[in-house]
């Protein structure tokens, strides 16, 4: 008699997020990473590797589909460049300035690309509100902001994948399933959940923020980090326990790439991106 069969969950897939190579160009990121064995990138929209506001951006998405289709790998599309919009005020303007229609446009510009390139999700976050906005208002400027932009996302058919990020007004996965319920459960609103920022500021564990996170996981953003300090360390510099994070997202089957993010790299980046993978691949 046969045993019965049993369920295999599907295998992680690791990526890196572009904002940690920045003195790459980036199809010189993209031979790295595919050499180095990862599945992906989160390529961060920007000034230096592609900027959605080029006069040529047809051209450039065109070849870096071709050129991710040739190294195999996977994409997200990430619009966390802190000064793209604003070169004094970072992350501004924010859905909830009184002037938010340029970071709308940029999210819409990142949706149409991330269709382009077959990227299934687009990464935003919520930036600080606004000085002395109330934070009902903020709720409600939000809330509006982001229904205009997942429109867009209706129209091509790709997520938003919302980060809770530190020190920002949404910044725990309970605020950001609190965003969720007031653009209604819109089937196009995800969650980015970024391990090192959940163990950074959320009150609870770093495996109760994956667990609260899991209908809505569509991307996780991963490095190691220290409480209370929001800067990005290599794995092993900081105090998360990874094992057992690995473990619960192989549990929940996740499909989404798993992206290290660690932008202060950048000078020893090809070294930082083969130990990470390194010490990703040694968790099994």
């Amino acid at each position: 008699m046969r045993p019965p069969p049993t369920s295999v969950s599907t295998p992680l897939k690791f990526g890196y997020g572009t904002n940690g190579f920045t003195h790459h160009r980036l199809s010189d990121v993209l031979v790295v990473l595919a050499d180095l064995g990862y599945d992906g990138v989160a390529l961060t929209l920007d000034h230096g590797h592609l900027d959605p506001y080029a006069d040529d951006l047809p051209r450039r998405v065109d070849d870096l589909a071709r050129q991710l289709a040739r190294h195999g790998l996977d994409v997200t599309v990430e619009t966390g460049a802190p000064y793209f919009l604003d070169p004094w005020g970072k992350h501004l303007p924010t859905l909830m300035s009184d002037g938010s229609e340029p970071r709308v446009d940029l999210l819409r510009r990142a949706l149409r690309i991330a269709a382009d390139l077959g990227a299934p999700t687009v990464h935003l976050c919520s930036g600080p509100a606004p000085d002395g906005l109330p934070e009902r208002d903020a709720w409600k400027r939000l809330a509006a902001g982001v229904e205009t932009v997942l429109e867009t996302a209706e129209t091509y058919g790709v997520a938003l994948a919302f980060e809770p990020e530190p020190y920002m007004f949404v910044d725990t996965v309970e605020r950001c399933l609190r965003l969720a319920q007031l653009v209604d459960g819109h089937e196009l609103f995800g969650i980015t959940l970024d391990i090192g920022h959940a163990h950074c500021v959320e009150n609870r564990s770093v495996l109760d923020c994956v667990h609260d996170a899991a209908p809505l996981l569509r991307n996780v953003q991963i490095e190691d980090m220290r409480r209370g300090i929001h800067q990005h360390l290599e794995f092993g510099a900081g105090e998360i326990d990874f094992p057992p994070v690995l473990d619960a997202l192989r549990a929940m089957n996740h499909r989404g790439l798993i992206s290290v993010e660690i932008q202060g790299g950048s000078l020893d980046a090809p070294e930082v991106a083969h130990r990470s993978i390194e010490f990703l691949r040694a968790l099994g």
